[in-house]
């Protein structure tokens, strides 16, 4: 991976950080590229049981798209008659969104200052979000005259309701820690300086975790989404008949009847 995303496994959790802190953790085309292969990286890696989504420095988790390399690339466009500059939708943040969302293991985000733009979409797109309290929000596309992306459209309608989306993205603001922790934006809220070890212990318990259930809880909640409340039924079955297949099941019931801690093998 390039040095402006880190990438590193250790006892079933992958750490990706996001390494520009001199930039608010701006997304240029290297940090784009190499998000993508971090998470896509992780997403196949059946040695990862949870991933947790970090930046550097304490000022920014990711203010999106770095504008600086933005409007030269627009410039080059505008030269060539061509609009490859907004490829990128379509070749990074589509792919890196979908990939947080769709694997088959828990994200945590560790939100350690502002998230805007893309940024903002990268955190709404992990299923657990840890902030700290110097933490912000902001929609920011409307701002420079663009329409949303990074799935916000569709994330957080779903965590705060379409009317306060829609306040927030037509009327782009910076909506402070607790404000986000009262409108339904982040999960849990901790002090700046225990930022980075709240949000490794909350990805590590998942790691240590029934990782078939998380998987089968977290496409459960994408497809009760979108369904009906019948479908929603049948596909809860299917799911469960796996979990109930899974060896952490049969250790968690034996665990159980114990009354002891369950070790879980993640299968």
């Amino acid at each position: 991976m390039a040095d402006s995303v880190l990438y590193e496994v250790t006892d079933g959790l992958a750490t990706i950080t996001i390494n520009r802190p001199d930039a608010m953790n701006a997304m240029n085309t290297e940090a784009k590229v190499a998000l993508r292969d971090a998470v896509v990286a992780a997403a196949g890696d059946t040695a990862v049981r949870a991933v947790l989504l970090t930046a550097a420095g304490n000022r920014a988790f990711c203010v999106g798209q770095d504008l600086k390399e933005h409007i030269g690339n627009l410039a080059a466009d505008r030269e060539s008659g061509s609009s490859l500059t907004m490829n990128t939708v379509k070749e990074h943040y589509n792919p890196i969104v979908r990939a947080l969302t769709e694997m088959q293991k828990p994200v945590v985000a560790g939100v350690n200052g502002v998230a805007a733009g893309a940024g903002f979409g990268f955190a709404l797109a992990a299923d657990f979000r840890v902030v700290a309290d110097t933490a912000s929000f902001n929609t920011s596309f409307a701002g420079v005259a663009l329409t949303a992306d990074s799935g916000v459209s569709w994330t957080l309608p779903r965590l705060i309701g379409a009317s306060r989306a829609s306040d927030l993205l037509l009327f782009p603001r910076s909506v402070k820690a607790q404000e986000a922790y009262e409108l339904g934006i982040v999960n849990r809220l901790v002090p700046s300086d225990s930022l980075h070890a709240e949000a490794e212990a909350v990805a590590r318990a998942l790691a240590a975790g029934p990782t078939v259930a998380y998987a089968a809880l977290k496409e459960s909640l994408a497809y009760g989404a979108s369904h009906t409340l019948a479908e929603s039924l049948v596909h809860e079955d299917v799911l469960q008949t796996r979990a109930g297949a899974s060896e952490d099941h049969s250790i968690a019931v034996q665990a159980f009847l114990a009354k002891q801690p369950p070790k879980y093998l993640g299968r």
